[in-house]
């Protein structure tokens, strides 16, 4: 099959040029039509239910993303509370509420909100903490002690030491957030101010990252391919013959790009990496050609027959290696990840496209180049003596130590990977977005300025929510229905009336809580006007109508604030949240100033009454909205406010951990059920949709890929001892991950499959390679001897060509990128050994099983060289 594609091509050269840049050039076309796609919640479904309950809880509560800007001043005595740094605060309050995309009204600054005080007995007083910036020390001293005195805004609108103040800027869209702290910056470069300033917060942070991600990817995928024509101009030294799989690996990108974005996929964090995966596999094949061809090359062969064999040796194990890839890539459409699932058959597809590119267009290449081009490549490759170089010289010398001590290689091998699974025992699932930067980022030495200064700049939403309103149209009817009865028997007839009471009031109201408002100015009307008989009954209807719609009013219960309050304490006990923030705070402190002002009167009312009368006062406020960010409008589901000062997958567990175990001990009032949503939350979830989705799709890749082996090799010996290197290569990696204790965070995930694709591509080559050996020689080591030769090398060089092909990416200011360079050079360190040593090793202690001598031979000694 080899042979006869690439004799179609070499006899048609310029169809296939023309189709090759034809299907480029559309590719190419569509790429502007590119959208750009940079919101970590997108790795969720729409419809997933943690994300449909997150977004539902912020339009409950009116809750919006938010970037916290961080104003410190640790040289002055008093921190930012001076005139010059108060003045600088409130003018940048004023211009960032008229940024495009802030939501001006929910803007939380020193500038922006009230300060609550008692006006005198039984009255409150609601007055701007800051209209006008100070003039005089004592004015500031005078705002930080007002602050200070406000358990809602200690420690989150300013620092407990009062060297910190923030700005919390609510945005309309995630996707605006880097833009918007563009904005923030270029204002804060014009203050007259000595403080310092920080941006942070996980919105800016993913935004930030998706755009200097998309930086990177301008620049890494060209200087990867800078390096990889490099490397392989260093192999072959011929820079005419290794253009041709440059050229085929960019009509690759492009083409695979430009497909991705003509389907209408936008291009998301994961899906803009391609390009820099793809260019490196996508010369692997043509390694393998060019290197043979080099090798075997003769004039008066002439190219055209050269490279019918070369393809004739070539095409079946680089089709399973293709196409092994290609699963390994398209198993990550098992992952409930929809970017994942993007990348993964999109780049499975493009090692497809490189695979069908590389057998058409190298063979058309190379018989259009000009005899004496070949020629020169023949007399470089005579010069070098490709059998004598120290690569040569060094994978004979490696594979004769694996024959000489096969049980000790082995022996190590099965201690290695005992170890291993140790290591991945302990392999801990945890990732944080700001963590994606370097440590000298803005946005990480922000992330870690404010988080000292604060109780925390990540937030987490805890929703609790009360079934109350769905029992009672019911239970009113139960009531309603007792009394009537009841009137009923002392001959007092209350059915009829009541009946037209209620479809009046029903007509009229478009919630049950309106027809209960008007059913209880119907029924005060009727009290003064029935008869004395039926007096005592319209009372007790009017009583029943008032006691559910304070039943409605659920958390204005003190009983149930009380056990919030409670419940928050117990959330504080850990060490990664700060603060929480509630409906609890608001009432306590208005009820302190509605009594003296004293802290021993900062507490929850004892009547619902109280609370109420507490809640009415705020909304006398000049933010009464606020209050609807902690509770609902009909005092049905409140909302908590954490305050974390880490993003980490892990802390947010361990705090939704807590708070199960709370309830478990301490269970929550009846009717009331518990729901998490926020930024910090939803990261969790995706990030334990992804583990466990990678480790699906390995293990049915895994499934797959050994399938194939077994149909490559029709033998279950070698479809077994194919998928050895793939497994040792798998359990090494992530054995150091675990020991080293690297966290399994998202380009970590990623890397599973590469190592899964690639570590069996050097299998099959080895093995089929082998086997094309013993059938011509019918001995072992003879075999062994021809494998560590020129197909050894070519292993080896697509080794280095991947490996460094990524090393662009250890220059990246984004850890990923750097984690990607890193790991994929060890993951194509420990396939290729896995392949040249530990298979040599095997096979020699299983030669009688494997490869026995069936012809004779005058040297049997186990020494392998040139």
């Amino acid at each position: 099959m080899g042979r006869r594609i690439a004799s179609l091509a070499m006899h048609h050269p310029r169809m296939v040029f023309v189709a090759t840049l034809l299907l480029t050039l559309v590719g190419t076309a569509l790429i502007p039509l590119i959208q750009i796609d940079t919101d970590p919640e997108n790795m969720l479904p729409a419809d997933q239910s943690d994300r449909v309950r997150h977004n539902a809880i912020k339009d409950q509560f009116n809750l919006h993303d938010m970037i916290v800007v961080g104003v410190v001043n640790e040289q002055r005595e008093e921190g930012v509370f001076n005139p010059r740094s108060l003045a600088a605060v409130h003018s940048l309050s004023d211009s960032v509420a008229d940024i495009d995309g802030v939501i001006r009204r929910d803007l939380l600054s020193l500038a922006t909100v009230d300060n609550i005080a008692q006006a005198g007995p039984g009255t409150i007083r609601f007055e701007w903490m800051m209209n006008t910036p100070p003039t005089t020390q004592a004015g500031a001293d005078r705002i930080r002690e007002a602050t200070l005195d406000l358990p809602l805004f200690r420690d989150t609108l300013i620092s407990g030491d009062g060297e910190a103040t923030a700005l919390y800027v609510p945005i309309e869209s995630k996707d605006q957030s880097h833009r918007i702290a563009g904005e923030i910056e270029e204002l804060i470069a014009g203050l007259d101010s000595s403080d310092e300033y920080h941006i942070t917060g996980l919105p800016v942070a993913e935004d930030t990252f998706g755009v200097e991600m998309f930086i990177q990817m301008a620049i890494s995928a060209p200087l990867a391919a800078l390096v990889i024509f490099a490397l392989m101009w260093g192999f072959f030294r011929s820079v005419t013959l290794v253009a041709a799989p440059m050229l085929m690996a960019f009509a690759v990108v492009l083409t695979t790009m430009g497909a991705l974005i003509g389907m209408g996929y936008t291009v998301h964090i994961m899906s803009s990496m391609i390009p820099i995966f793809l260019m490196p596999i996508a010369v692997v094949d043509s390694v393998h050609i060019i290197s043979e061809f080099a090798d075997r090359y003769r004039p008066e062969r002439g190219a055209r027959e050269t490279m019918k064999d070369v393809m004739g040796h070539l095409f079946t194990p680089m089709l399973y290696t293709s196409i092994t890839s290609g699963i390994g890539f398209a198993s990550l459409a098992f992952t409930p990840i929809p970017p994942v699932q993007v990348f993964g058959l999109f780049v499975g597809a493009g090692i497809i496209l490189a695979f069908i590119l590389t057998i058409v267009f190298i063979p058309a290449y190379v018989v259009s180049l000009r005899p004496e081009r070949l020629a020169a490549m023949q007399a470089a490759s005579q010069r070098r003596d490709p059998e004598h170089t120290p690569l040569a010289r060094g994978l004979q010398g490696l594979g004769g130590l694996a024959l000489r001590h096969a049980k000790w290689v082995v022996s190590g091998s099965v201690i290695a990977i005992i170890i291993a699974g140790y290591g991945i025992s302990q392999i801990t699932v945890n990732d944080n977005p700001v963590r994606w930067f370097q440590s000298d980022h803005r946005i990480r030495v922000a992330d870690r300025v404010l988080n000292e200064h604060f109780a925390g700049t990540y937030s987490a939403y805890l929703r609790l929510e009360s079934d109350v309103a769905e029992d009672a149209p019911e239970r009113l009817r139960e009531t309603a229905g007792s009394i009537i009865d009841n009137a009923e028997q002392e001959g007092v007839s209350l059915q009829a009336p009541w009946e037209r009471m209620r479809a009046s009031a029903r007509a009229d109201s478009e919630t049950f809580e309106a027809e209960l408002e008007a059913l209880g100015s119907d029924l005060s009307d009727r009290v003064f006007t029935a008869d004395e008989a039926a007096v005592p009954y319209w009372e007790s209807l009017l009583t029943a109508v008032d006691e559910t719609r304070g039943a409605l009013n659920y958390f204005q219960r003190p009983e149930v604030l009380r056990y919030m309050a409670d419940f928050e304490q117990a959330l504080v006990e850990s060490p990664k949240v700060g603060k929480v923030n509630s409906l609890t705070d608001l009432v306590r402190t208005v009820y302190r100033e509605l009594r003296s002002g004293e802290s021993a009167d900062y507490r929850i009312p004892d009547s619902r009454r109280g609370v109420a009368q507490t809640l009415l006062s705020f909304q006398g406020s000049h933010r009464p909205h606020d209050l609807w960010r902690m509770v609902t409008q009909d005092y049905q589901a409140a909302n908590l406010w954490l305050q974390l000062s880490s993003g980490d997958n892990q802390d947010m567990q361990a705090v939704v951990d807590r708070a199960q175990a709370y309830v478990a001990e301490n269970p929550l009032p009846e009717g009331v059920s518990m729901s998490w949503g926020g930024l910090n939350y939803i990261n969790v979830v995706w990030q334990d949709a992804m583990v466990k989705g990678m480790a699906q799709s390995l293990a049915i890749a895994w499934v797959m890929v050994a399938i194939m082996m077994l149909a490559l090799f029709r033998s279950l010996r070698f479809g077994l001892l194919a998928m050895i290197p793939m497994t040792v290569s798998i359990a090494l990696i992530y054995g150091v991950i675990g020991l080293i204790g690297k966290a399994y965070d998202m380009p970590i995930a990623v890397l599973s499959s590469l190592t899964l694709g690639l570590s069996v591509d050097f299998a099959i080559h080895f093995i089929e390679r082998s086997r094309e050996a013993y059938r011509r020689t019918g001995r072992f080591m003879e075999s062994m001897r021809s494998v560590l030769g020129e197909p050894a090398r070519a292993i080896s060089r697509n080794a280095i060509v991947i490996a460094l092909g990524f090393t662009p990416l250890l220059a990246a200011p984004l850890v990923p990128y750097n984690t990607v360079g890193i790991f994929l050079a060890s993951i194509m360190a420990a396939s290729a050994l896995a392949s040249i040593v530990l298979l040599p090793a095997i096979l020699s202690l299983g030669r009688s099983k494997f490869m026995p001598d069936t012809t004779p031979h005058t040297d049997d000694s186990t020494e392998v060289h040139s």
